[in-house]
């Protein structure tokens, strides 16, 4: 069946032939059915087998170097987080300095809309096989439906976070007569969509496809749903049904604790931080840290993950994002590096962003010639001591890994944790200076204190109150203290997992203006500082410009203005 698509660039419009080369490595048998080869569309789809090729698809494309790379560059790059590393390319180069131009090739966003395409091609066609195949129940096929509907609000959800408008498309390219180039739809237009989405298949998404499975936290579930909700609902502004799908996540983990410490209660690595069950840095009676680590970042697919791309020792399918921005047991740098000030001095006490006592200074960075380089997902395994002499750095024992597998995190227990401390100090509402906090702001604010101090105590290895230097009445008088505490603390948990410019860029949408965003960032530029302030200064500025070859393929895209100059393409 040949086709004239007329606007490829959009989604790079998936043929049934393609399907044959996609796999992925990954998770369990239902994700390594491999589609036939070269089969006529009109008689493909006729049984669950099909299906199933083409929803393995989707996750397989999701895998792939250029999303992962863009989860990374779109989601991380532009924060305080990094800056260039060894051998850094030319164009996270350009990324770093803000001088990012529609020439560039992380402005492509085509890998994600093949991830789209994959999914409205599933949720065309699996409707039919329903009716052709008695072995691919009702309850299936909604199921297929869910999962297939998350994974295209996820893509979408990356594509607005960093372009702002976008194309929004919602039926796969299989006829001849469809029109491919689409005019932008608005962000708030198509968030909307998105929760409307996710909201409708979210209670038809598997809870579980078996105990201990590694198919619950590397293929969509009904948690993965609600985390996705959770975040959708905290962009929307929307914070009590945002705390509403975060409970829905945290009463899931506490009874799966709860049903493991039943179980095991002598060899469980989980332990209660106030009411929250998280994976512990050390024992309560080991002197060495670095746990938690190993076990979220090392092992992968943990107690407290909800939704990670899996790769697989030995797979064709691979992580080549981490190898190349973080680093590999070959190189231990690599092409991006943290700044300093993340790291110096922190063993002595003397750091604005980890406590001496802060295990995931250590575990997510090293010094090494001068220059501080990333270790998170690097490394399959971390220990080191817990007491260390103030002024002495611990040594750190880790192994890197011999090969691109290391898993990708998306949503994890403390993420949603947070999500819902910074919804209870939005609920909170402003804070006038001198007058005390009603009673509905101080259960906000202690709500949101227990979601950090919980995740602040694990990573510090505190067990005992009266050893914490986290103290409620430090923030309590001020919504932008709390607001920033949370932030804060969600930089140090998610360093380098492709959340902190998205975290940056949602807090200057709330405050309708970028001082803080500026005033994080800046101090890792160290040359053209005022130039960057005053690039840095508007709202668009905080999203991507569309790609040059998007602005030739498509005349309904217009160039966002902070990137417009003499030499840009326009469409008018």
């Amino acid at each position: 069946m040949k086709k004239n698509i007329k606007y490829m660039s959009l989604s790079v419009m998936l043929t049934i032939s393609a399907l044959a080369v996609l796999t992925l490595g990954s998770c369990n048998d239902f994700l390594s059915i491999e589609p036939q080869n070269e089969i006529v569309l009109e008689n493909y789809w006729t049984e669950e087998a099909d299906v199933n090729s083409v929803l393995n698809s989707c996750y397989a494309q999701l895998e792939s170097p250029d999303c992962v790379k863009r989860m990374a560059v779109w989601g991380e790059l532009r924060s305080d987080n990094m800056t260039n590393g060894s051998g850094t390319p030319y164009v996270i180069q350009q990324v770093l300095k803000e001088n990012i131009l529609e020439t560039n090739s992380y402005t492509e966003w085509q890998c994600f809309y093949s991830v789209i395409n994959r999914c409205n091609t599933v949720i065309y066609y699996a409707p039919d096989v329903n009716a052709k195949d008695p072995n691919f129940t009702d309850s299936e096929l909604r199921a297929t439906l869910a999962e297939a509907t998350t994974l295209r609000a996820l893509c979408y959800f990356y594509l607005i976070r960093t372009f702002r408008d976008v194309p929004y498309v919602t039926y796969p390219s299989n006829d001849d007569t469809q029109e491919y180039q689409v005019a932008p739809s608005k962000f708030d237009v198509v968030l909307d969509s998105l929760i409307q989405d996710v909201e409708r298949v979210k209670d038809d998404a598997v809870r579980s496809y078996g105990e201990k499975s590694v198919e619950n936290t590397c293929r969509i579930t009904r948690w993965a749903c609600y985390a996705l909700l959770a975040d959708l609902y905290l962009w929307k502004g929307d914070y009590q049904r945002c705390i509403d799908y975060c409970d829905l996540v945290i009463d899931h983990k506490i009874k799966e604790y709860e049903e493991d410490y039943e179980k095991n209660p002598t060899t469980l690595t989980t332990e209660l931080y106030g009411k929250y069950p998280l994976i512990s840095e050390s024992g309560a009676n080991s002197n060495y840290a670095g746990n938690t680590y190993t076990e979220i970042f090392g092992t992968g697919n943990s107690f407290e993950s909800i939704f990670e791309l899996n790769f697989v020792r030995n797979q064709s399918v691979t992580n080549s994002a981490v190898s190349d921005f973080y680093g590999s047991s070959t190189t231990r740098t690599g092409q991006i590096g943290a700044p300093s000030f993340l790291y110096t001095d922190a063993y002595a006490g003397l750091n604005d962003y980890f406590k001496r006592t802060d295990c995931r200074y250590l575990e997510n960075m090293t010094e090494i010639n001068n220059k501080i380089y990333i270790t998170k997902y690097v490394n399959e395994d971390v220990s080191f001591r817990t007491s260390t002499t103030t002024g002495a750095a611990p040594t750190v024992s880790s192994s890197a890994r011999t090969a691109d597998f290391a898993n990708w995190i998306i949503y994890r227990l403390t993420d949603v944790m947070l999500m819902r401390a910074e919804a209870e100090v939005e609920l909170a509402g402003d804070v006038e200076s001198g007058v005390p906090l009603t009673e509905e702001q101080t259960t906000h604010y202690r709500n949101a204190f227990a979601c950090v101090s919980a995740v602040w105590k694990r990573a510090n290895n505190k067990r005992v109150a009266t050893t914490d230097t986290l103290r409620y009445d430090d923030y309590a008088t001020s919504r932008t203290d709390m607001e920033n505490l949370v932030f804060d603390e969600r930089q140090r948990e998610l360093m380098f997992e492709g959340k902190r410019w998205f975290d940056l860029v949602r807090l200057s949408r709330r405050d309708g203006e970028n001082t803080r965003m500026i005033n994080k960032v800046l101090p890792k530029f160290q040359e053209n500082v005022s130039v960057i302030r005053i690039k840095l200064s508007t709202q668009d500025i905080l999203y991507w410009p569309y790609s040059k070859q998007e602005l030739k393929q498509n005349p309904y895209l217009t160039q966002n203005p902070a990137y417009i100059t003499e030499n840009t393409e326009q469409n008018f």
